[in-house]
């Protein structure tokens, strides 16, 4: 790491999804000569510990109806620490590019002039279905998948998500941030032609050993969430290839 320069760089690291054994090597070394981390709230506490004990560590975490940052902030801050340090890593949980802002955190400082570079990371939407043993693609199931937030609302940026084009282009639907908004996203993927019957997986904390999965379909899935008291963080699997749950082995802690 080269400390003689007086403007230092950010890299904005991928957490990965709670794990610390799907964390990237790179990731791993510079978290370990970082000057500077500031994390999110769903980066895991093991991952956390790898963080050289003589870093500063600033959480900028948020979660639903509670901000530690605002994101112009968190991004102001950024260009603050790296005016004054070599190597400050912006963690983010799962991957920064998606659904992590690291897009826009990018763009800000490249246009304050500060040296930037993306690690990525291992994202939930695929790491917490594979350990419950949930192949996104089969050849027998799902030869498509989409990715897509189930968080409408997001200050300046409201996602104009087609539901529609989604539910019938695609045989394998992964919903981030989703569990707030699920009976309307359901309504609307029913409305444009899928089953009811057509298998739903939720997966919370997917690749942690306190791991909660719910199963059910688009008809009862909702009701279930309601009845069992299933919180965010979670993953949504909406597809076929859910049948595998159970019938391929889930990973174990």
């Amino acid at each position: 790491m080269n400390r003689s320069q007086c403007l230092g760089k950010v890299y904005l690291v991928g957490a990965g999804p709670g794990d610390p054994g799907l964390l990237t090597l790179k990731g791993k070394v510079l978290l370990e000569h970082a000057d500077v981390v500031i994390y999110d709230a769903l980066v895991s506490p093991e991952i956390l510990a790898i963080v050289n004990p003589y870093a500063e560590k600033i959480d900028a975490g948020k979660r639903r109806g509670r901000h530690s940052l605002l994101q112009q902030e968190t991004t102001q801050l950024l260009i603050e620490k790296a005016q004054n340090n070599a190597v400050v890593v912006r963690l983010k949980g799962g991957d920064p590019f998606i659904f992590g802002r690291g897009g826009e955190e990018m763009e800000d400082l490249v246009k304050a002039g500060v040296r930037v570079e993306v690690i990525p990371g291992v994202t939930s939407g695929i790491a917490a279905p594979a350990y419950e043993g949930i192949p996104l693609t089969h050849r027998n199931y799902s030869s498509s998948v989409t990715f897509v937030t189930g968080h409408e609302a997001n200050e300046k940026y409201r996602p104009q998500i087609n539901w529609d084009a989604i539910a019938r282009g695609s045989e394998t639907i992964v919903i981030y941030m989703g569990i707030h908004n699920l009976t309307n996203i359901i309504v609307q993927v029913v409305a444009a032609g899928r089953s009811l019957d057509t298998p739903v997986a939720l997966i919370r904390w997917g690749t942690r050993p306190d791991r909660e999965t719910l199963v059910g379909t688009l008809e009862t899935i909702a009701q279930q969430v309601e009845e069992t008291g299933f919180e965010a963080p979670a993953i949504a699997v909406i597809g076929n290839v859910v049948n595998l749950y159970g019938v391929l082995p889930a990973h174990q802690f």
